[in-house]
């Protein structure tokens, strides 16, 4: 595949799904009908191995996104360097189509609790991760995306909507928007926003992916589980999501639960057929 330039100016429109274990040998020895594949950044960042042999074999045959897990942008005490040198490293191989991560904290201290914790939308908040974008997207050499989260609490003190943290969040930095859509109906189902405000209020010119995934009923709240099909208010709100953003690249998470291939490619076949209705 060719180099894909690391700017943001010109959106990329394909379909695309997770690489997972169970489906790697259908990635290598098969045309899967996708127009590019996602990994998890931390997965592939040892070198050596039998992932990262997996990884250069299929970026031969599909453009790949790096998307992390545990850059924690919003962390007080800054980034890891060591974690950037190794991210660094991959890119550099690997020429991602895009980089991306969660507007989220998960270390402290040096320890690192392997959760997408919670952000206050303050000032204060607002000024550590936009340091912190900056200093990541300056030792990669390129701008990123950041995905919205779903989140089981909302933290005190708040001086903005998390729409409007990450409109400032990307018009400061930068950066792009990897936009959760299955994130937005989780969390406004469990804190009792509306979700259409939320769609109506992110800055669309700065969306350059979206995630559609599944979730569970947990007791008391929705979990961001990534191990059902998407529902049906998912689709709904994608079909909103795609009358304000346009075309960019659209993709499948699955991380439990996986199914055969061929069921996943049945619902990326939904995702175009929405948005060939709204063509």
């Amino acid at each position: 595949m060719p180099v894909v330039s690391p700017s943001l100016s010109s959106p990329f429109a394909g379909y695309g799904l997770g690489l997972r274990k169970e489906h790697y040998q259908d990635f290598l020895e098969t045309d899967v009908p996708v127009d590019f594949v996602e990994v998890i950044s931390e997965n592939f960042m040892v070198d050596g191995g039998r992932p990262r042999h997996v990884l250069r074999e299929v970026r031969k045959r599909y453009p790949v996104v790096l998307h992390g897990v545990s850059m924690s942008v919003g962390s007080a005490d800054g980034l890891d360097r060591n974690y950037l040198q190794r991210l660094k490293a991959l890119v550099d191989e690997i020429e991602p189509l895009f980089v991306s991560d969660h507007l989220s904290w998960s270390r402290i201290d040096g320890f690192n609790s392997h959760d997408l914790l919670p952000l206050p939308y303050t000032e204060e908040a607002l000024d550590i991760v936009c340091a912190n974008i900056a200093t990541a997207q300056d030792a990669l050499g390129r701008a990123m995306l950041f995905e919205n989260p779903s989140s089981y609490l909302a933290l005190q003190g708040a001086s903005m909507t998390e729409w409007e943290f990450l409109a400032a969040m990307c018009e400061r930095t930068g950066c792009g928007l990897l936009l959760d859509v299955n994130n937005i109906y989780v969390s406004a189902t469990n804190h009792g926003f509306d979700a259409h405000a939320f769609i109506d209020g992110i800055p669309a010119a700065h969306v350059r992916q979206i995630h559609l995934a599944g979730h569970s009923q947990g007791r008391d709240m929705l979990i961001d589980t990534h191990d059902n099909a998407v529902c049906d208010a998912v689709w709904q709100l994608y079909a909103r999501v795609r009358g304000r953003v346009g075309a960019v690249a659209t993709m499948i998470e699955r991380d439990d639960n996986i199914p055969p291939l061929a069921e996943l490619l049945d619902e990326l076949g939904t995702a175009r057929v929405i948005a060939g209705d709204l063509a």
